[in-house]
């Protein structure tokens, strides 16, 4: 293990240091984002709208972690709710995954609910950031240890620092507040011509603003480097304090 362990640094470092690779991959992300690719996936049945890296990068994160409560902003079709519950399943202790969405459709709550993995979820309707349910998530957060989050619902500056500086307080040390969709400061100009985000208004500009206010957090630059292709470069961020 200690051999592997040390061939894979050797490797990533030479990955970094290839600037024809990191380029190719930006412009196999940039071109495969006009077909939505990120669309094509399921987790045990349910849509999850996330690229295979980020999913295997999250795994390992829940491996090493354990957390008792994983709390994820945005549902969509739950997809990554039940995939991160059947990881709690497949660890074996007692942890649960919260959602929490402005609007959980029907179609997707049946199809969540009658889910084998529900048994390990729990889901919130309305706003990640408003008063009524940060109070509902502060009591459903008490005494657990860990506790991991994951944001990806609404993807403006404003929204996600709000969210950054409300649900960093319940990430523990030594585990993670992942923000999903950085990314979108990365790509060409007018990606997202039917959405309030896009260059300079984003999630990657609230971790920066939030950064700058909060040194419970760092970047974990280990993750993005060894996946080369993420939708969140500067987004794992690992607690260092309590």
């Amino acid at each position: 293990m200690n051999d592997l362990a040390e061939q894979q640094k050797q490797f990533i470092k030479k990955m970094i240091e290839d600037h024809e690779l990191r380029g190719h991959a930006k412009i196999f992300f940039d071109l495969s984002c006009q077909y939505n690719y990120s669309y094509n996936f399921k987790w045990l049945g349910r849509p999850i709208i996330q690229y295979p890296q980020d999913m295997i990068a999250v795994q390992e994160i829940i491996w090493d972690v354990k957390p008792e409560l994983i709390i994820e902003t945005g549902i969509a079709h739950g997809g990554s709710l039940i995939f991160y519950a059947s990881l709690l399943e497949l660890i074996g202790e007692k942890g649960k995954v919260l959602g929490i969405d402005i609007d959980i459709r029907a179609h997707n709550r049946i199809e969540i609910e009658k889910h084998s993995m529900y048994k390990r979820i729990d889901m919130i309707e309305g706003s990640s950031v408003s008063e009524t349910i940060s109070d509902r998530v502060a009591y459903l957060v008490k005494n657990k240890k860990p506790v991991m989050v994951i944001l990806d619902s609404n993807h403006t500056h404003e929204h996600v620092l709000a969210e950054l500086n409300f649900y960093s307080q319940f990430v523990t040390p030594g585990s993670y507040l992942i923000v999903m969709d950085t990314v979108i400061e990365d790509m060409p100009e007018n990606s997202f011509p039917n959405r309030p985000w896009g260059r300079g208004n984003n999630p990657k500009t609230a971790v920066v603003e939030f950064l700058k206010q909060n040194d419970r957090f760092v970047v974990d630059k280990s993750i993005e480097k060894k996946l080369v292709l993420t939708v969140a470069p500067d987004g794992y961020l690992k607690c260092i304090k309590g």
